[in-house]
């Protein structure tokens, strides 16, 4: 039950200062009862929002969504710092079968259940780290939940502009076709990769000769904002934007600068992260959550199987090794940043349709998408860490000490 305490009044540099101090604690806790730290800032997240104590209300969680996008900024430049195509190339193929087969498997599963339900059309990293795995698993892992990232964020533009232009359609009254649309996406990914790539380029040539931590954070930390407030200005992807940043430095670069980038980049993300999922907790409105039903229930099963069966298909055109294509998929499971990111994304831009071509049920729509993700991610992230140890563990790839 909600309890309104908005009459306090409080400031929103008060509840961001609170929700840095007791997010930071509540990630703690959540580690101590074995869950990821992501849990326990959203949770002290909704503790704040509408749903309960209501000082993060409508009106401020909006003022806010700028923190939302420079978190989102950060999170896109380090997948794609991560996106190394040498790194790649060593892997083989067969990885890039299973990025494709695992993406578009888990996407086309879950619309196909969605669509006879209702007929309407960062977890992994973390075990590989503290688990410190080693071995051909572990590298095809991390290069896994990199790409599949930005294959999943390119699906996303098209699927949303899709989504968006039914319902427009819906609105206007028309039956024209819907496919010309289609072409609306690709050119915002075709500038959102032009506009990172000339960002990054531009951002390698200022760091080039700065040695300093705090001299190159400033510079990225001004790049970023600058990507950030290009692609919102222009409806581009920012999240694209963002990771081609990255990925020119990362495969444009030396490995020495591109760790002189990371290492101050890796002080500051977990104040970005802490930002990030407690405002995503913000968001969630505990009411709609019992409303989900079955649509929650064949999203958790689609994706799952779409993962898991999608990355075994994909490994079988490949060349791996037999561990990798037996176990991959339960270490793909996680999911988090970037699905919240575009969830909130879809929030944003389809109560904006209610606003322009009065659709309630677009508002409506973007509530379910942004409820459905958000809870099961609570879910992937308590189950995908215990099944990426599993694999891990079952590939002989975690250190005795460590498991």
């Amino acid at each position: 039950m909600q309890t309104d305490l908005s009459f306090l009044h409080v400031s929103a540099l008060t509840l961001l200062g609170t929700a840095t101090i007791v997010g930071f604690y509540m990630g703690r806790v959540a580690q101590r009862i074995s869950l990821p730290s992501v849990v326990g800032y959203m949770i002290f997240g909704v503790i704040l929002g509408p749903s309960i104590l209501n000082l993060i209300d409508e009106p401020m969680i909006e003022d806010l969504s700028f923190l939302t996008e420079i978190a989102l900024g950060f999170v896109a430049f380090t997948i794609g710092s991560e996106l190394s195509l040498s790194s790649l190339k060593r892997l083989g193929s067969g990885i890039i079968s299973i990025i494709f087969a695992e993406s578009f498997g888990a996407f086309f599963l879950v619309v196909a259940v969605v669509y006879l339900l209702t007929r309407d059309p960062a977890g992994t990293v973390a075990v590989i780290q503290e688990c410190k795995a080693k071995g051909t698993l572990t590298k095809s892992l991390y290069a896994i939940v990199g790409f599949d990232d930005g294959l999943a964020i390119i699906i996303f533009g098209f699927g949303a502009s899709f989504a968006k232009s039914l319902l427009i359609r819906e609105a206007s009254g028309t039956t024209a076709s819907v496919l010309p649309t289609l072409g609306i996406p690709m050119v915002e990914i075709g500038l959102s990769l032009i506009t990172g790539g000339i960002i990054g380029f531009l951002f390698c040539k200022l760091v080039l000769k700065l040695q300093k931590s705090r001299d190159i954070l400033i510079i990225l930390f001004g790049v970023v904002l600058l990507a950030t407030g290009l692609s919102i200005r222009w409806h581009l992807s920012l999240i694209l934007t963002n990771m081609m940043l990255g990925f020119v430095l990362v495969n444009s670069r030396r490995e020495a600068l591109v760790q002189r980038v990371r290492a101050p980049l890796l002080e500051i993300m977990p104040l970005v992260y802490i930002l990030f999922f407690c405002l995503a907790g913000a968001n969630m409105k505990l009411s709609a959550i019992p409303a989900l039903g079955s649509i929650g229930a064949v999203y958790i099963l689609g994706r799952s199987a779409g993962k898991i069966g999608g990355a075994r298909l994909g490994a079988s055109f490949g060349r791996v090794e037999e561990k990798v294509k037996k176990y991959v998929g339960l270490g793909i499971l996680s999911q988090a940043g970037v699905a919240i990111g575009l969830s909130l994304i879809v929030k944003q831009e389809f109560s904006q349709l209610n606003v322009q071509y009065n659709l309630p049920h677009a508002a409506t729509i973007a509530a379910v998408v942004f409820t459905t993700i958000t809870t099961t991610c609570v879910f992937f992230e308590i189950i995908g860490p215990i099944l990426t140890k599993f694999a891990l563990k079952k590939a002989g790839e975690i250190p005795d000490e460590a498991s």
